[in-house]
């Protein structure tokens, strides 16, 4: 064991300095976002009023591989990246595989999770074109804890419409918030006409990132020099966050090896395309055989039972319609500690790549992302994100077959944040007071006949 390297870094001279558009290689190009009113394809020029130009064009870019990364953007990613590449002895030992398990390391940033990857860059371009304000939505808070403290750095001032269920289950990442000088707001709220319409309708709703996306695209919209910042789903999100992927890429050719499999955790597909995009361009252009797998809750399950069709991505019907795996932009997800991951559709890359079959989906219900966390805990020293307890779990199930059936497969997947400030969901799962979600195909289709 002594003489088997644990991590593995790049110098600061080695770090990436373009994001990887995945599509610009994609053979089946996603389908374009639409108006909501004339049906008609986006342009760059129609998101202007609600998001940084910058991020318009990059947003439906379909043209350029590579996307040069900012010099100021680049200066603040030295402050945690590169993020150490892992060898899971201790995972491998605990569950008795052959496999070989990496895992990326995201939880090392400032704020804790991957979500700086693309806060920073939002923010930046937000303050390049002028703006003073930014407003943004957040389940667990990683998200918002992200756009936080990039706020800070380019001197923005930030709002943030936390789930309410959330914002009352984890006090700690408000307060994170709020350190960095953010405002944040219990969503739904009566502070937007989205949120009076839902407590209205629903007086005790407990919020959903739909509904939480509603307000805050309505404040950036009523708000001057105001711009709306999102922290998934979003195709220039993934785009920033393919840093952990290229890294990944020379990192594990240091340690002499190349993925049979990549797992992440899917709420609308940030650290999962980060982590997976820089790598399928190999399967898309030279064929490599990579299984690509993402994890989410059964409880909020689009990609493995919901439809493929155009929705809203929030609840009150204001954003552009996005052809996407979706339960309906009216579902309300269980409440689930997992907050990052209770959103009712998924990006249009990854819908399109999953319809294409380069990659595949599993469910993971609450209790054995638990299990699968304090296995990992208790093996590697980290305690995780509830959301990153998923992919976890999809880890040792992969690993497991590979103890079954003998094979060295390579598995790497994303730890894209710590759990520390989610130890209340680990005391009741501990206690025995958390439960597995059953949602009935009658609940799904009664959500997408509501469209």
């Amino acid at each position: 064991m002594s003489n088997k390297q644990k991590r593995f870094f790049l110098q600061e001279n080695e770090i990436p300095t373009h994001w990887y558009n995945i599509q610009a290689d994609m053979i089946n190009k996603p389908m374009p976002p639409l108006n909501p009113v004339t049906k008609e394809p986006l342009k760059p020029e129609d998101l202007f009023p609600i998001f940084a130009e910058e991020l318009c064009r990059q947003e439906l870019n379909q043209k350029d591989t590579w996307i040069e990364i900012p010099e100021e953007v680049r200066e603040m990613y030295k402050y945690y990246r590169s993020t150490p590449l892992v060898r899971a002895y201790g995972l491998e030992k605990a569950i008795d595989t052959p496999a070989h398990i990496y895992f990326k390391n995201e939880s090392v940033s400032p704020v804790g999770s991957h979500k700086l990857n693309s806060a920073l860059a939002q923010a930046y371009y937000c303050k390049k074109e002028g703006v003073c304000n930014v407003t943004t939505e957040t389940g667990a808070g990683q998200w918002g804890a992200a756009l936080s403290y990039a706020a800070k750095v380019f001197g923005l001032e930030a709002a943030v419409y936390q789930v309410k269920i959330s914002y009352e289950q984890k006090p700690y990442r408000r307060s994170i918030m709020q350190t960095f000088g953010a405002q944040v707001t219990a969503s739904p709220s009566m502070s937007t006409r989205a949120g009076k319409d839902i407590l209205t309708k629903y007086p005790n709703h407990q919020g959903s990132l739909g509904t939480a996306i509603s307000e805050a695209i309505e404040l950036a919209r009523t708000t001057p020099n105001c711009k709306y910042t999102l922290g998934s789903v979003l195709s220039h999100v993934a785009l920033h966050q393919t840093i952990i992927g290229l890294e990944a890429e020379k990192q594990m050719e240091m340690a002499g090896e190349y993925p049979d499999i990549i797992i992440a955790c899917f709420g609308g597909g940030s650290n999962f395309g980060g982590i997976s995009f820089p790598f399928m361009r190999h399967t898309i252009l030279e064929g490599k055989k990579t299984r690509f797998i993402a994890a989410e809750p059964a409880s909020c399950p689009k990609l493995t039972r919901g439809k493929f069709m155009y929705d809203f991505g929030d609840e009150a019907g204001y954003t552009p319609l996005l052809p996407m795996y979706s339960l309906g932009h009216n579902f309300a997800p269980a409440n689930i500690h997992a907050g990052g991951l209770r959103y009712h559709g998924a990006g249009v890359i990854v819908s399109q790549l999953l319809k294409d079959k380069y990659m595949e989906a599993v469910d993971i219900q609450q209790l054995e992302s638990f299990a699968a966390g304090c296995l990992f805990a208790r093996a590697e020293g980290i305690i995780p994100a509830p959301e990153s307890c998923h992919a976890i779990a999809a880890t040792i199930n992969e690993a497991k077959k590979c103890k079954e059936t003998g094979e060295e497969k390579v598995i790497l997947f994303n730890l894209s944040g710590h759990g520390l400030i989610d130890m209340t969901a680990y005391d009741q799962y501990l206690a025995g007071d958390l439960t597995n979600y059953e949602l009935t195909d009658q609940d799904i289709e009664k959500s997408i006949e509501n469209i």
